[in-house]
């Protein structure tokens, strides 16, 4: 692994267990074994390093479900794959619950803008998603936009939420089965 990828390994790993705000760039240093200065050499700041972390994890995201999509499959299949290709990234959604919770205890203004683009990224490729199901025949009209924040958040609270609050998290298929059985079954038109 080169230098940059160790930098923004163990600056993930430190904007997920401080959050933006705590994390420093020594301690990014420390846990990367390179020293401050190597940091300068690929970003020009913690904001910097930040932005590339959110948006590379955001453009992963996107491969791995389009990867896992097939035009030749039903919104159900296709949505199965793409939930359950999302749920692997289970742990890197940590740092997304993370900001949320500093976002909403002190208020960064850095953390508030990432998270807007987060979900403004997440919410667009899904609403797309949607709208080329009710182009296909197999989504009911509806507001793309507000059905894609719903299943974002809906899913955050599964995955992030749930597990603050009970000893273990939903396995996969449970997850799934829940969003099957609400969402999704209202949003396919049966045929």
């Amino acid at each position: 692994m080169d230098r940059k990828q160790e930098i923004i390994r163990a600056a993930t790993s430190c904007f997920t267990m401080f959050g933006y705000k705590a994390t420093t760039m020594e301690q990014v240093a420390k846990i990367a074994n390179v020293g401050k200065g190597t940091i300068y050499t690929f970003f020009n700041n913690k904001e910097e390093l930040f932005n590339d972390i959110v948006l590379t994890l955001i453009r992963e995201m996107k491969v791995e479900a389009d990867a896992v999509l097939d035009p030749a499959l039903s919104l159900m299949d296709n949505a199965q794959r793409a939930m359950m290709k999302m749920l692997q990234f289970r742990e890197q959604h940590l740092l997304f619950a993370k900001l949320v919770e500093e976002e909403k205890a002190l208020r960064t203004p850095a953390v508030k803008q990432m998270i807007m683009a987060i979900e403004e990224e997440i919410v667009s490729y899904v609403a797309s998603r949607i709208e080329a199901g009710v182009a296909k025949g197999e989504v009911r009209e509806c507001d793309a936009q507000m059905v894609a924040y719903l299943l974002l958040k809906s899913y955050l609270a599964f995955v992030v939420d749930w597990q603050e609050v009970h000893d273990e998290p939903l396995p996969e298929e449970r997850i799934w089965q829940l969003f099957k059985e609400t969402i999704f079954r209202g949003l396919a038109i049966e045929k």
